[in-house]
């Protein structure tokens, strides 16, 4: 049997060779659980007469990529060979691939297509010598697999398919692109990088060095002008950036809504939608530095706009086409007015802005001053209660993740650029604030801090070393600042608001990660405080940074007038004072001498990307799941968080039955019986972790922050209420974005389809051994705690008087209407039905010290009761309609009423089959008036009831389908234990608790009667189910204590639990027959 080697000649194949390739690369990697030999066996079956010695690599790479569940050192070796591999079919010298990449000939017509910039040629080849001494292709291999296959895919320059750049190479000419002739800071930035302390963000990795150096991430750009002009203008401005890898935040705040009067051809608006699904088809066709990733806009709005009910549902998947702009990003630009408004359940008027001019351009007490009045002068195009609103923004954000909330007034009260006009719209990504309009649209250039690399430790201890991480920022930061001065700007507009202002943006990544060496909980005290200093080391050395660039270069144009040259900085304009990490007071005077040579420095932002790259988890999240799927072009592989998985290996914990047991449990680790307390609470994913935690450490750092941050908020199951109380905590904890994507959990991963329940089952039986573990003591820095202070802020004073001079209006004239209504009246349209209001108002933030089984559940005691108070808030408007239409034809005289006979007609219609008993229990139940009729409202209940219990019957089902291996609508006795246990309790085993009043299981349980257990309640020693049949509701109860399987006997006895036995027998006895007869 032979092998193709590199050059083509054909060797007999040598297994041997094979073993000892693997073998050397395994250097440093934990020899007790990484076994080469282990890969080579399975190498050998996939060998045939003239593979390649590539395949081969590739195979073996590939290999131990799948083996990564079984130790995190896996990937490391499947990196090793992938890497090894694309060494050997690239040139080594950087000065020759760059020589290769510049004197490029299309072969399709035998023109120079240069893929690197002359100037970076021309500076390469003069310092050939010192820039390829100075690489370490070593570093390659630092690289995990998952890693290095995200370069390989998008980021590493190929030449005719063929990738012709290592990683070393990309991280030298991204270096070069950034320094250009400074070689000593070429060297440094190359040597940071490629220990991995930072990296650049993607467009940067892209085009640096290239011919278009774009290297910018974000631009902010404003609707030019309300005409077919500046509309078109705007769009060309969009698919020039988006050509070049810009993403792009977009306000059109300014665009009149549907029905408005157009005086150049005496005709109405259609409003922003057919614009909006022109913008839509645009991000499609101009894809982001050919095709590496789809063009992307958020379009930014605020709620006073009366096209507002449409633009938050354009990204649904149901309704008509025509009003969807699926591939686009709804983003709301809220005042605090409407907030405020919501809460109180007051009303909310909706305007044309070309009716109602300026709101856009003021914010604060101005914007309520405009706002009033206008209402006052019966402006408004429509008014209704904010609540109505407010529930449309829930509906869409649970079904779509969006729109995205950011805090009008809280974004401009505290940004440094304040001094330069309104800010009117965030990014892509919700994490850059910057002021943008017609002239100029902002830039912002980006780049992440690996958190983890700052982690050190000795034979005992651990801690963050402080000192290096200020050390890195200041060198992130000035080369950010350099970055403006080299970028190619796709649009003047963006190179002349970038010149001005010089913002920039340092964010992070890996801050989970960094928290897990250290062991550290993400939601204990010492996480909390290591979130603060870091945030506000990197704050500082940013500031530093840009102060001794102000001192060398001068300051930023814009400088005089700002918050900063008055000596305020972010913590200021929060109210907060700093820990004593650092000297503050110094630093501001050197800013109030000096200047800035920027005008914002910090911006989290997701790291989605880049992260990969490094191996980290995105920027400052917790771990969304302790096991998931990650796909390639090579397949898809299961990850396992490697902190995770080392500390359960160490303590003989990690097998095939542990692996299946988290899947099955969607990554938790929480309810195995055997994992010491401590290894849970390090662990947790984002889904345990209270999401008051995750807001108030975004509240914590974001007295460092001067931009904003990319938070995302995670539940897993929504409700209005939940989402009611999540924001109106963000918003009164001063949060600028409220909220970047609702991300929620499925109620089934498609990776559970490869679990083995039954070894999952025995995950719980083996014995931990944490003694194992090498658990060093975290050693903190203390620095005293943040406190609020009272600051004095010089505020923007202008009145409505100075508004109105600025949009030319005067305030003393009457509002006229531009056109008589008999000649531009508005097209009627077809009004969109909103969520009938809720009756209560949203409660006050939670104090601080509520309990964790309060934050569990999101502040459960003081939610907005709406499926309790009003259930059609909490029901979609198709489901409302529905019922609203067959309440109606048995409604026969029109006065919202109908008798108990007439809802079982109507209940069978819509799929119900309730008995006559069942009805009149029914009836005497939900008859709030007590007039025996059965209003609409007392008709929702019932049927909101009916939706949740459907949806938990179909959830069941779906877990029958899995365990009836044969088909035949049956399952075993053990079976439906596995079932009960793995899908219903998420715990080990189950036996039914004898007693005296019983009826028996048989061993074999039909498909129907299955769909009739749902899980009701649970406390810490028993589970609470409740029975039904035919769709209605029974009170009869079964209990359920978690035992030791060998418990189970061949029948259950099944204990009886009525709430009045005496005066409801009657009406129990289908429910207990029921169950008496599986």
């Amino acid at each position: 049997m032979n092998v193709i080697k590199r050059d083509g000649r054909r060797v007999p194949v040598q297994f041997d060779k094979i073993s000892s390739r693997l073998e050397k690369l395994a250097y440093g990697l934990d020899s007790r659980h990484v076994h080469p030999s282990a890969i080579t066996q399975k190498i050998i079956s996939g060998v045939y007469d003239g593979v390649t010695t590539v395949e081969l690599d590739n195979l073996a790479a590939e290999t131990a990529a799948y083996m990564t569940t079984i130790h995190p050192d896996y990937a490391v070796l499947a990196a090793r060979v992938a890497i090894s591999n694309l060494q050997k079919q690239t040139t080594k010298k950087f000065s020759e691939v760059v020589n290769q990449l510049y004197t490029y000939i299309d072969p399709k017509n035998g023109k120079p297509a240069p893929m690197i910039s002359k100037e970076t040629w021309e500076i390469v080849q003069k310092n050939a010598n010192i820039l390829d001494d100075a690489i370490h292709y070593d570093r390659d291999f630092n690289y995990n697999y998952f890693g290095f296959k995200t370069l390989e895919r998008s980021y590493l320059l190929r030449i005719n398919g063929k990738i012709a750049e290592r990683p070393q190479h990309l991280i030298m000419r991204v270096a070069v692109g950034i320094h250009g002739d400074d070689i000593d800071s070429v060297i440094e930035t190359y040597n940071l990088m490629s220990k991995r302390y930072f990296t650049h963000a993607s467009p940067t990795l892209f085009n640096s060095g290239t011919p278009r150096n774009q290297m910018s991430s974000c631009f902010l750009v404003a609707m030019k002008d309300d005409s077919i002009e500046g509309i078109y203008d705007t769009l060309k401005e969009c698919a020039l950036i988006s050509k070049t890898a810009g993403g792009i935040g977009l306000h059109i705040h300014n665009i009149r809504s549907t029905g408005s009067y157009i005086a150049g051809t005496n005709g109405t608006s259609n409003g922003i939608i057919p614009m909006i699904r022109v913008f839509n088809n645009t991000a499609r066709y101009v894809d982001q530095g050919g095709n590496k990733r789809p063009g992307a806009f958020a379009l930014y709005i605020e709620p006073w706009h009366s096209d507002i009910l449409d633009f938050i549902d354009i990204r649904k998947n149901h309704g008509k086409e025509e009003i969807r702009a699926r591939d686009l990003f709804p983003a709301l630009w809220i005042p605090d007015l409407f907030m405020e408004r919501v809460e109180k359940n007051e009303d909310w008027t909706f305007f044309s802005p070309s009716e109602a001019p300026g709101l856009s351009d003021v914010y604060g007490d101005e914007f309520k001053e405009l706002y009033t009045k206008y209402e006052r002068e019966g402006r408004g195009r429509r008014t209704i209660k904010a609540q109505k609103l407010w529930y449309s923004i829930l509906e869409a954000q649970t079904e779509t993740g969006t729109p995205f909330m950011l805090y009008k007034d809280a974004c401009n009260k505290k940004s440094n650029q304040q001094n330069l006009g309104v800010i009117k719209s965030s990014n892509l990504c919700c994490e850059i604030v910057e002021y943008s309009s017609p002239e100029e649209t902002a830039v912002c250039n980006l780049a992440s801090v690996a958190l983890p690399a700052f982690v050190e430790s000795d034979d005992k201890n651990c801690w963050y070393n402080f000192e290096k991480l200020h050390e890195i920022t200041k060198v992130v930061t000035k080369n950010l600042n350099k970055i403006i001065d080299r970028n190619y700007y796709p649009v003047e507009t963006a190179r002349r608001s970038n010149m001005r202002n010089r913002p920039i943006a340092v964010g992070v990544q890996g801050l989970a990660d960094a928290f897990m060496m250290l062991r550290l909980p993400f939601d204990s005290p010492e996480a909390k405080e290591l979130n603060i200093q870091i945030f506000e080391t990197i704050y500082h050395a940013a500031l530093e940074a840009s102060v001794e660039l102000s001192m060398r270069d001068g300051p930023y144009e814009t400088f005089e007038g700002s918050p900063a040259s008055q000596g305020l900085l972010q913590f200021d304009l929060w109210g907060k004072k700093p820990t004593n990490l650092y000297d503050w007071d110094s630093l501001k005077e050197k800013i109030k001498a000096n200047g800035l040579r920027n005008s914002l420095l910090v911006a989290p932002m997701p790291t989605a990307s880049t992260s990969q790259i490094l191996g980290y988890n995105e920027c400052f999240e917790p771990y969304t799941s302790n096991i998931y799927s990650r796909r390639v072009l090579a397949g898809e592989f299961q990850i396992v968080n490697p902190y995770m998985l080392r500390d359960l290996v160490e303590m003989g914990l990690w097998n095939d039955s542990m692996k299946n047991h988290i899947i099955s449990d969607n990554g938790s680790i929480q309810n195995l019986p055997n994992i010491p307390q401590e290894i849970k609470d390090l662990y947790k994913t984002v889904w345990e972790i209270s999401q008051k935690t995750i807001i108030d450490m975004a509240a914590d750092r974001g007295a460092y922050v001067d931009q904003s941050q990319s938070m995302n908020i995670h539940l897993k199951n929504p409700t209005m209420g939940k989402l009611t109380s999540m924001h109106f905590y963000g918003w009164k904890k001063g949060l600028k974005t409220g909220m970047y994507y609702l991300r929620t959990q499925a109620a089934a991963a498609a990776i559970q389809f490869t679990v083995d329940f039954n070894s999952a089952s025995e995950a719980g039986s083996t014995t931990a051994v944490l003694d194992k573990i090498k658990i060093k003591k975290y050693l903190p820095r203390n620095s005293g705690k943040v406190e609020d202070v009272e600051v004095a802020i010089p505020q923007k004073t202008a009145g409505l008087s100075e508004t109105f001079e600025k949009l030319k209006v005067d305030e003393n004239v009457p509002y006229i209407p531009e056109q008589p209504v008999e000649e531009a009246q508005e097209p009627e349209k077809e009004v969109k039905k909103v969520i009938v209001e809720p009756v209560v108002s949203v409660p006050a933030a939670p104090a601080s010290g509520e309990t964790n089984e309060e934050d569990v559940d999101i502040f459960n005691s003081k939610v907005i009761a709406c499926a309790i108070d009003n259930p059609e808030a909490c029901t979609i408007p198709e489901q409302i309609e529905e019922f609203k239409e067959a309440f109606a034809i048995f409604d026969k005289n029109g006065d919202g009423k109908i008798s108990p006979s007439e809802l079982g007609t109507v209940m069978r219609a819509l799929g119900q089959n309730p008995t006559q008993q069942e009805l009149n229990d029914l009836v005497n139940e939900i008859d709030s008036n007590g007039n025996s009729m059965i209003e609409f409202s007392e008709f929702l209940t019932i049927m909101a009831r009916q939706i949740k219990e459907q949806d938990v019957e179909a959830e069941i089902l779906e877990a029958f389908k899995v365990f009836d291996s044969d088909g035949d609508g049956k399952i075993s006795q053990t079976e439906l234990v596995r079932v009960l246990t793995t899908i219903v309790l998420k715990s080990d085993t189950v036996y039914l608790e004898d007693n005296t009043s019983f009826s028996q299981v048989h061993t074999k349980i039909s498909l129907g009667k299955m769909a009739s257990i749902a899980l009701w309640n649970t406390d810490k020693d028993s589970i609470l189910f409740k029975i039904w049949n035919g769709g209605i509701v029974n009170k009869a109860m079964i209990f359920l204590k978690i035992r030791n399987p060998r418990m189970i006997d061949t029948k259950w006895p099944i204990k009886e639990e009525l709430g009045n036995r005496n005066a409801e027998s009657s009406r129990y006895t289908s429910g207990i027959n029921t169950v008496g007869t599986l």
